[in-house]
């Protein structure tokens, strides 16, 4: 049986052409009026994913 795709978690999630899994931290959508300018910008950057080959491609699956 196929497991279905978790959405909310995949839109947070970007693959890249070298097959890098990356992340959009917590945090970013509200709340940040009183955050200085450039605490604002660090937090746009996102974080990388440390997984094994073999879960990377289990993962890979779904997404």
């Amino acid at each position: 049986m196929k497991t279905k795709t978790h959405k909310s978690y995949a839109k947070r999630v970007k693959v890249t052409k070298t097959g890098k899994v990356l992340l959009r931290k917590p945090g970013i959508n509200h709340f940040n009026a009183k955050e200085s300018r450039s605490k604002q910008l660090i937090k746009k950057h996102r974080v990388d994913l440390p997984m094994s080959s073999k879960a990377k491609q289990r993962f890979l699956l779904g997404v």
